[in-house]
């Protein structure tokens, strides 16, 4: 398949659009509602975003995607991530298509699953992806035995607003993948409760299902992860940018002792240290999406996991202290954000367990 990018000048362009959208569609009334729906998505936005081609931009032209590349998509996810949007383009534009765009490449475009990648492309479908067990995201609970499904697949995003579940089984030598609707026979989709509620989470069970196989290289996980963890790593520089400029917006206007917060010496420090996370965390961030498919790829993305997660949840939890009392209301937004930082960081392996797989001797 091709590898496209995008010039400086669209990616600008990109991002005003989406800023722009999210301007007018988003904010803390729609988010509020949307996790308070039904399917718990905030369908008009994801409506605009499919408009102006957010899902199709990861996806090469000759699959009927933009062919952007996934700098291009990283911009878009990271405005959406900054908004706290719940929409399913995390799940649809990133785990879903990224596990098949890895197939793709090891197939070849003639495969079919890139009539999926097509619809997925057009946003005539919505897809998550289901490979987490109970305990672990290295070796999924679902197995396949002759095309038929059984198991269940634990932390899946945005499961309720999917129209095809995209799946890595094990119960073999090596996991496999295979798609199945979600709406087949035998798929039982239960919401569950989370901490986060901007990223809505469900169990994803699969009783006699029978699925299209997918053929994938034997390090599809790896590879899967890798991709997840880049660009998550954007998503994460977004919410920290828009707690900062929450927290300094209100220090501006909070006054104590007949004199604004924000003016207090100490406070400025603070927020100087949550500016160079923000600023540190956007360089590794971009640098492992860059390096995506690269030799570098790997450490790039591990690392970008390790730092973005830990500099958001310091960003998130300093914002929670600056806010004082007002922080912790559900009536505040920045708890929303503090949240998310932590449901953030255990998102395909949390970071103490990459520092302790790489602990040297």
């Amino acid at each position: 398949m091709t590898t496209e990018t995008i010039s400086a000048e669209d990616l600008v362009a990109l991002r005003d659009s989406v800023a722009d959208l999210l301007g007018r569609r988003g904010g803390s009334e729609a988010v509020r509602a949307a996790i308070a729906s039904d399917r718990r998505t905030d369908e008009r936005l994801w409506e605009g975003l499919t408009e102006i081609g957010a899902p199709a931009l990861a996806i090469p032209e000759e699959l009927g995607g933009v062919g952007a590349g996934w700098t291009g998509l990283a911009a878009v996810v990271e405005e959406v991530g900054a908004a706290l949007a719940p929409v399913p383009l995390f799940s649809s534009a990133v785990l879903a298509t990224g596990a098949l765009l890895v197939a793709l490449e090891h197939n070849g475009s003639d495969d079919g699953s890139s009539v999926l990648v097509e619809a997925l492309a057009s946003g005539e479908r919505i897809a998550t992806l289901c490979a987490a067990s109970e305990h672990s995201w290295d070796t999924p609970r679902v197995t396949a035995d002759g095309g038929i499904l059984n198991g269940t697949a634990h932390y899946v995003t945005d499961a309720e607003a999917a129209t095809d579940l995209v799946v890595l089984a094990g119960g073999g030598p090596v996991v496999t993948l295979h798609h199945v609707p979600a709406d087949a026979p035998g798929v039982e989709i239960r919401p569950v409760a989370t901490m986060d509620p901007t990223r809505p989470l469900s169990e994803v069970s699969f009783t006699d299902v029978s699925a299209t196989a997918i053929g994938a290289p034997d390090d599809l996980v790896a590879r899967v992860r890798d991709l997840v963890w880049a660009l998550l790593a954007v998503e994460q520089v977004g919410a920290a940018g828009a707690a900062l400029r929450m927290t300094v917006e209100y220090t501006k206007e909070r006054k104590q002792f007949g004199r604004v917060i924000g003016s207090f010496q100490a406070l400025k420090h603070r927020m100087a240290d949550m500016y160079a996370d923000v600023e540190t965390s956007r360089s590794i961030a971009y640098a492992a999406v860059e390096a995506i498919g690269t030799s570098e790829g790997a450490e790039l993305a591990a690392a970008a996991h390790v730092y973005c997660s830990e500099a958001f949840g310091r960003v998130t939890g300093e914002a929670i202290q600056l806010h004082g009392g007002i922080g912790i209301t559900w009536e505040h937004d920045i708890q929303l954000y503090f949240k998310r930082a932590a449901s953030s960081a255990q998102f395909f392996g949390q970071p103490v367990d990459i520092l302790a797989a790489t602990r040297l001797p």
